[in-house]
């Protein structure tokens, strides 16, 4: 009896691979919903990025005022405690003692050597009721008559109120301005090889007419008054004002001459040369009358005032003060290069 054979039933369908494809292609596509489902999702993400940039950013900021705020405050610590460490007075000048008071340098407003600080010194030094004698210790190549001025008077209308001998030791240089003030001591001393005097007055300057000229650039000067400009680099000098810039000097220089002739009375062996601006070593200043002895600040304090012990009234800078005006002035320079850069308005 014949029978019909039995197919296997898990045969793969030849007709499948065209089946799905069919029906692939029957699929529907994706609704306008889902896509904009997936770019909501996208701009979601983006957002949160951008929101944790933001506050990264804001924390970092914060940390880094918070830093600079304790910087400002670790900064005015140390000078609080630099100033209170190096502004006290000496711990003890109650007993008897020789003040010094150190004239440095160039005498000017502004400087170590100007008229503020010197006679603040002095003034300090001579009503301590410890000092027995002023000593001034000067290595300066001089400065500005007015400054010394205002230090030569001080100085003698001090040893008036409190009789006490002045007297001033030069190291390396004792000259012009710096004289000035010497001779307000009662004594002079002075190394061998010091260089003292040079008892004149000059004004200096440049004058760059001619090259002008050859450059071919015109100076363009404004100004109210016939010689307001006199002193101009860039203009020609007249006679008439060349001559009044010569009186000028020559008053000054016959004040300077007064004040040494006062101040060194007859030990004062005038010569031709003594007040022409020449300038001698220390012997020499002896054997013309401009100083008196060969001696250093030790042997002033030990063998003329007889208080060997030194106490330094000179007013200096201390570190904090220092740190502050270089502080200032850098703030003060950023500040220009600030408005500088802002673009200009027409």
């Amino acid at each position: 009896m014949m029978t019909d054979p039995v197919l296997p039933t898990d045969l793969p369908d030849p007709n499948a691979p065209l089946q799905a494809q069919d029906a692939e292609r029957t699929l529907p596509p994706p609704t306008a919903a889902a896509s904009a489902a997936g770019h909501e999702g996208w701009e979601r993400a983006t957002l949160e990025k951008l929101a944790h940039s933001v506050l990264a950013e804001q924390r970092a900021a914060r940390r880094w005022r918070n830093g600079i705020r304790l910087a400002w405050l670790a900064f005015l610590c140390v000078l609080v405690w630099l100033g209170v460490q190096q502004s006290g007075a000496p711990a003890d000048i109650s007993a008897p003692h020789t003040a010094l008071v150190s004239i440095q340098g160039e005498i000017a407003s502004g400087n170590e050597a100007s008229a503020e600080v010197v006679v603040a010194s002095v003034r300090a030094a001579f009503e301590d009721h410890g000092s027995k004698a002023v000593v001034l210790l000067i290595n300066s190549p001089g400065g500005s008559p007015v400054q010394a001025g205002i230090i030569n008077d001080e100085i003698h209308r001090l040893k008036a109120i409190h009789s006490k001998p002045v007297y001033a030791v030069v190291e390396e240089t004792c000259a012009s301005a710096a004289y000035y003030v010497a001779v307000a001591a009662d004594e002079i001393f002075v190394d061998k090889a010091s260089v003292v005097g040079s008892i004149g007055v000059l004004m200096d300057g440049f004058g760059f007419t001619g090259l002008m000229d050859k450059l071919g650039v015109e100076r363009r000067l404004l100004t109210a008054g016939e010689h307001k400009g006199f002193l101009d680099p860039f203009s020609p000098q007249t006679d008439k004002q060349r001559a009044f810039a010569q009186a000028l000097l020559d008053q000054i220089h016959q004040q300077f001459i007064g004040v040494v002739k006062e101040g060194r009375g007859k030990r004062l062996k005038e010569t031709p040369d003594m007040f022409t601006g020449l300038f001698w070593t220390g012997q020499q200043a002896i054997d013309l009358g401009l100083a008196d002895k060969l001696g250093n600040v030790d042997f002033v304090a030990r063998e003329v005032v007889k208080a060997e012990e030194l106490v330094d009234y000179t007013r200096k800078e201390n570190v904090a003060e220092r740190l502050v005006k270089r502080f200032g002035a850098s703030i003060g320079e950023g500040a220009v290069k600030a408005v500088r850069s802002l673009p200009a308005f027409h």
